[in-house]
């Protein structure tokens, strides 16, 4: 079952004896295990009924104990085995003993990475048992926003904002759930929150100095964008939210390019893409140094780093970053070039 839908009818559904909770996206991970515990432990205290274990010390017996205790102060109890990659290797066997025929006192939640489809344990854990916690795709993250900010922070975002948001802030949600939060409070009183909002409160510090690392791409300085990207990480800046407006402007100058190549004046295009007019120039600068190879390869090098700042790569986020902006700001080789007055190529 995927995670949004569990959290969304999550109030309805009676409590299964056995859940796996799997996927690479930590925020939704954490909801999923709150409204866990709300639904099998009620309100109120709830510590005398959670129990979490860690996977790589857990042991079968103890977390078996622990569901076969009677619940004390709460209707059942609730035992989380976190990281529980291990654990479930080693207790495989056990586990499918276990969910034919589990404790009536208790709640089991396996935390995992991986969750292959094809074992005897998954295949008995299919449904709603088994809650699926991945980035929604990149055309959805805005809608979430818009509900997200509804349901949680009590604003209603306009559509437009939301689209500029995941293009500042990027597609990781524990991140936009907090600049929600952000503006919830910026806007105060009012019910609604703009994209004059978003880009006041959000952007335009980031989207400054975006433009200077850009302006240091245009120009092939490497040094210096790498310069100021060793800035923003040193005052704190979160690589997926770097790598949001690396990805705004990018897929800007990306769909430019593409209205260029289709007859429209690089001014056109720019305007038509979003680019700001103070930044027609910079941005024409951008293409013309990047030139048509490098801009067909964008959306793969964005890919890439995406999932390598999501685990994919043994490199540090940081060194991930500095080789898109080296790939992006070397000088192009000859031919690669491109005019304001004629399609790139």
């Amino acid at each position: 079952m995927d995670s949004l839908a569990f959290l969304k009818h999550v109030d309805r559904r009676k409590p299964l004896p056995v859940y796996v909770v799997h996927g690479d996206e930590e925020f939704l991970k954490r909801q999923v295990l709150a409204a866990l515990r709300g639904v099998v432990l009620g309100e109120g205290d709830t510590a005398f009924g959670l129990s979490i274990h860690s996977g790589d010390k857990a042991t079968l017996a103890g977390v078996r104990d622990e569901l076969e205790t009677l619940p004390f102060l709460t209707p059942c109890r609730l035992v989380v085995v976190e990281n529980a990659d291990p654990f479930v290797s080693q207790c495989r066997a056990h586990l499918e003993k276990y969910v034919a025929k589990p404790a009536p006192t208790g709640v089991l939640v396996l935390e995992v990475k991986s969750w292959p489809g094809t074992t005897r344990l998954a295949k008995l854990l299919e449904g709603d048992a088994t809650i699926v916690c991945k980035t929604p795709a990149a055309h959805r993250l805005a809608a979430w926003c818009v509900e997200w900010a509804a349901a949680h922070h009590g604003k209603q975002l306009v559509a437009e904002a939301a689209k500029l948001l995941v293009d500042l802030i990027g597609s990781e949600m524990g991140l936009l759930d907090q600049e929600l939060g952000k503006l919830a409070v910026y806007v105060g009183g009012k019910t609604r929150i703009e994209t004059i909002d978003v880009d006041k409160l959000v952007g335009n510090s980031r989207t400054e100095n975006m433009w200077k690392i850009f302006d240091a791409i245009g120009t092939g300085n490497s040094a210096e964008a790498l310069t100021i990207l060793g800035r923003l990480f040193e005052q704190g800046e979160e690589p997926l939210r770097v790598l949001g407006a690396f990805s705004m402007q990018l897929r800007r100058l990306a769909q430019a390019a593409r209205w260029n190549q289709q007859g429209q004046s690089l001014d056109a295009a720019l305007s038509r893409a979003g680019v700001p007019p103070f930044a027609h120039r910079s941005g024409a600068e951008q293409l013309r140094h990047l030139g048509r190879q490098r801009i067909d390869r964008l959306h793969d090098w964005l890919l890439e780093t995406d999932l390598g700042l999501k685990g994919a790569s043994q490199l540090p986020p940081r060194t991930v970053l500095e080789r898109l902006v080296i790939r992006l700001a070397h000088k192009s080789a000859r031919g690669e070039t491109t005019s304001s007055h004629r399609p790139i190529g």
